[in-house]
């Protein structure tokens, strides 16, 4: 099956690939969701052996995207990193379409810190965006860890372009005891699943990307993506996952509105 992408008119700031940089291969389907690129990036989901996750410093790598190019910065940045969001911030303010969107996941007792950061960027804030995830347990240190909730701070370039509603909250019961084979801190697909459904078009961009959740949901919504990764083997882990990621069988076009 050829999935099908819509056009967002912004085109231009993306551009093509020749054909002679086609990646090798018959399938047809790849190879048409390869030709999109982002400065000198391809575009996952592709054939190409980064697949659209490039390993390496997203502050270094960041530089080379075109200005005003993705629909929505979603992210899981290290909590207690606080120049990565003010870094996350300033880089979204410069990458996002008007009324795009950026969402970051954030610890609880950060949350007005990191709006405010957002904020002091030229971003709108929008909204807190809860997942609730039932018996959350992880091991860390031999202590028990139960999580209840994770909040994800949501703010916009400019007036918001997103459906008619939004539901913040969002519930998922995914077992008694905590099992994320990608990565120790990965979030509910989901979650983020229901949210990029509605704050997004088209491309996405996550530069804190680790066992490769935004890259998977991407792909199983219908959306193109970049994604960026320090740690090489946490980086070739996503790769692998979005890989065994399937596609949508049929992709409705995105409701388009006004939230307020």
């Amino acid at each position: 099956m050829t999935t099908s992408y819509r056009d967002n008119g912004h085109s231009a700031d993306r551009g093509t690939l020749g054909a002679g940089s086609m990646p090798e291969g018959n399938n047809a389907e790849s190879s048409a969701l390869a030709v999109a690129r982002l400065g000198p990036y391809l575009l996952g989901p592709n054939d190409t052996p980064e697949n659209g996750i490039y390993t390496g410093d997203a502050r270094v790598l960041a530089a080379e995207i075109p200005d005003e190019s993705v629909d929505l910065v979603f992210s899981d940045p290290v909590y207690d990193r606080i120049d990565d969001y003010r870094w996350l911030a300033e880089t979204a303010a410069r990458v996002l379409v008007d009324g795009g969107n950026l969402a970051a996941f954030v610890s609880p007792d950060l949350r007005l810190t990191i709006s405010a950061i957002f904020e002091s960027a030229d971003l709108l804030w929008c909204d807190e965006l809860i997942l609730r995830e039932t018996a959350r347990r992880r091991f860390n240190h031999g202590r028990k860890i139960v999580g209840l909730y994770e909040v994800a701070v949501w703010a916009s370039k400019g007036r918001n372009r997103v459906g008619k509603y939004v539901n913040n909250f969002q519930f998922v019961s995914n077992g008694y005891i905590k099992t994320d084979e990608y990565h120790d801190w990965g979030k509910h697909p989901d979650g983020i699943a229901h949210w990029m459904q509605r704050l997004s078009v088209d491309t996405v961009f996550d530069p804190f990307t680790g066992g490769g959740t935004v890259p998977a949901v991407c792909k199983m919504l219908g959306r193109r993506y970049l994604a960026f990764e320090i740690d090489p083997d946490v980086a070739q882990m996503a790769r692998d996952r979005v890989r065994n990621t399937q596609p949508p069988l049929f992709v409705p076009e995105p409701e388009q509105g006004t939230l307020w």
